[in-house]
This record gives C-alpha cells, sequence and structure tokens, in this order.
C-alpha cells in the first residue's frame, strides 16, 4: 500500500505569506497617522491657554493668562522627541529599530504624564500675579483652567499607541535602503573574447585593440 504525499498548494503559501505583509502595511499607516497627528495635536495644545485668573492691583482686578508652555514645557518638547523618534524607526533595524520603537512610546507616555500634571498647575498665575503686583506673596484669584492639557494629553496617548505599534510590528516594516552604487559598476564585465588565430579578421581586431594575437608573454 503506497503512502501520498500532500504537496502544498501554491494559493495557501502565497495566502500565508501575504498575511503578515498586510499587517505590516495596516500597521505603519497607522502609526504614521497616530505619530504625526499626535505630536500636531501636543505642540498646538502646548500653545493655547490652559489657565487664567485675576490678581488685585492697586484697588483693581489685573487679568492674568498662562499658556501651556508657561506651564510646562515637557509636553512640546517629547512631542518633538516622538515625531523625530517615528521618522528614525526607518533609518535603523532590529535591535536599533525596538530602541527607537521604545522611545517613540516613551515619549508619548511622558507627554501624557506632563500634560495631566500641569492640567491643574497653578503656579504660573501665581508667578504672574507677583510680577504685576510687585509681592511675591501674592496670589491669583478666580483661578479657572482650560481643557487644553488634556487635548496635550490625548495628543501624548497618539504617540504612545504610534510607538506600541512599531514594538509589536515595527519587524515587518520597510527600512532605508542603505545601497548608493550605481548599476553599472555593480554588474561584472565581460572579458573580451580571445582571438582565433585562424580568423584573419579576429587577428585584426586584436592588433587594433593592442593585444597579442598569438596570446605569447612579452619577452
Amino acid at each position: 500500500m503506497g503512502y501520498v504525499t500532500a504537496v502544498p498548494h501554491p494559493r495557501s503559501e502565497a495566502a500565508a505569506s501575504a498575511g503578515p505583509a498586510r499587517s505590516g502595511r495596516r500597521s505603519l499607516a497607522a502609526a504614521l497617522l497616530l505619530g504625526a497627528l499626535g505630536a500636531a495635536v501636543a505642540l498646538l495644545a502646548s500653545r493655547q491657554r490652559w489657565s487664567h485668573g485675576t490678581a488685585t492691583v492697586a484697588g483693581g482686578t489685573f487679568p492674568l493668562t498662562a499658556r501651556g508652555s508657561d506651564v510646562t514645557g515637557v509636553p512640546a518638547a517629547l512631542a518633538i522627541v516622538g515625531l523625530a523618534a517615528l521618522v528614525a524607526v526607518f533609518a535603523v533595524r532590529r535591535s536599533g529599530r525596538l530602541l527607537v520603537s521604545a522611545l517613540l512610546a516613551l515619549s508619548g507616555a511622558g507627554t501624557v504624564a506632563a500634560a495631566l500634571a500641569g492640567a491643574h498647575d497653578r503656579s504660573a498665575l501665581d508667578e504672574q500675579a507677583a510680577k504685576a503686583t510687585g509681592d511675591t506673596a501674592a496670589a491669583v484669584h478666580a483661578l479657572s483652567h482650560t481643557a487644553w492639557p488634556y487635548a496635550a494629553a490625548a495628543g501624548g496617548l497618539l504617540i504612545l499607541l504610534a510607538g506600541l505599534l512599531a514594538l509589536r510590528y515595527g519587524r515587518l516594516w520597510p527600512a532605508m535602503s542603505g545601497r548608493y552604487e550605481r548599476e553599472d559598476t555593480a554588474r561584472p564585465r565581460r572579458a573580451a573574447p580571445s582571438a582565433d588565430p585562424g580568423r584573419p579578421e579576429d587577428l585584426w581586431k586584436a592588433l587594433d585593440r593592442g593585444e597579442d594575437p598569438t596570446g605569447a608573454d612579452p619577452a
């Protein structure tokens, strides 16, 4: 009784290889979108007004405003680092890509933490109140906060998600090629055919090239 050997179907092999490639393309597009959008949101939110209040000056009130950059510069700085790491992911391979992906994720996590920490900060406005009144003990009144710190945190969350995608699927992503050689120099040159002493036209061609048609070594 003979045994029948199962031969894998070409279509099944193609479908198996297409799965990881499709996942790599989708994760790559998602990481680029999330990282770029998150960095843009974090940078935009850092320029907006995070808190406002008033200070008492000469019997009157003086309005005070603190932008995100006045409260903390960490979210904007980490957003720039995350954006640079997102680009650098494609310039490295293997362990280098893993480290850069981890840096991307940490940049997002740090942006979230810094933005949430500054959501209820009042030190920036207290400093402005001290300058406006000339009293180092002066404090801001009628303090209120906006939603922009949470927008910066949301941007950091998007950067974090991009980093997690890079950690999970980065090995499937393409890398920048380091080959800058010309195609014609990469191909080996064909050796010139040796002259056939029995053919006069080959002898004349060899003489035109400055070769010895007899093949003898010069003395």
